[in-house]
């Protein structure tokens, strides 16, 4: 996949924004398989900040999504370092340089390649959610105003570059909300909200757009994380939903 120094850059790379010249560089965004390097290696990243990561073995993965990420064997899926889409991978012996447009770049120093391997994982069908989450989201949907007073739904299964979010709405103010609705609110539903919030707030037209996470149930970890990113935390009831009322009282 590398194509050796081009003469144009022979040692350096040119002012941020600059693409490189044709032929070195491999835009991640045209990937249609996954690609899995196994090795030893050192990651450096040079942008807003600078980071270090000293020589050990990691596994490298590059997405068609267009994302470059490396990962440690105690770190679950959250990887060390990353670059997000869009961006561009030059391989060069030992060396792997991820750029992006605003020039901040992830160089990782090859010692030793254990592993290289390139996988088609074809169409994602998408989560399928089940009976429950799903009518959960179509009842929100209808009585929007459970989340405020003024509030109005925009659009459920509001398209982004990395799958729908549940519902955009506007609140009192006319300010966008995304709102991602779980049967049980865990970490990684915050995560995948965290996700959206980044991408919707880069369009005009919504920013600035803030985050609301709804669930029957929410861990108490969750709730940590989502209040610390700003994220406002919602318990549904399910029945209250439905308009069914309680045959007792409820102490919560």
């Amino acid at each position: 996949m590398g194509n050796g120094i081009s003469p144009e850059w022979p040692n350096a790379f040119p002012p941020a924004g600059t693409p490189p010249p044709a032929g070195r560089e491999i835009d991640v965004r045209t990937l249609w398989r996954v690609r899995l390097v196994i090795a030893r290696c050192q990651v450096d990243y040079v942008g807003r900040l600078t980071a270090h990561l000293p020589m050990a073995q990691r596994l490298l993965l590059v997405k068609a999504d267009g994302s470059v990420s490396v990962h440690s064997d105690d770190r679950a899926y959250k990887p060390l370092n990353w670059m997000s889409p869009p961006c561009w991978l030059i391989e060069d012996p030992g060396v792997w340089t991820v750029q992006n447009k605003a020039g901040e770049k992830l160089v990782i120093t090859l010692d030793e390649i254990l592993h290289d391997s390139k996988h088609e994982l074809g169409a994602e069908p998408g989560l399928v959610k089940d009976g429950v989450e799903a009518h959960l989201q179509e009842l929100l949907a209808e009585h929007v105003t459970t989340l405020g007073d003024g509030w109005s739904l925009v659009r459920r299964e509001y398209p982004t570059a990395i799958g729908p979010v549940d519902l955009l709405c506007r609140d009192a103010e006319g300010a966008s909300v995304a709102v991602e609705i779980k049967r049980r609110g865990e970490i990684d539903g915050v995560e995948q909200l965290t996700r959206y919030l980044e991408l919707l707030n880069r369009d005009p037209l919504l920013s600035p757009v803030t985050g609301v996470f709804a669930a029957q149930q929410i861990r108490p970890q969750a709730r940590t994380l989502a209040e610390d990113r700003g994220i406002r935390c919602v318990v549904l009831d399910y029945d209250k939903l439905r308009g069914i009322e309680p045959d007792e009282y409820r102490l919560f």
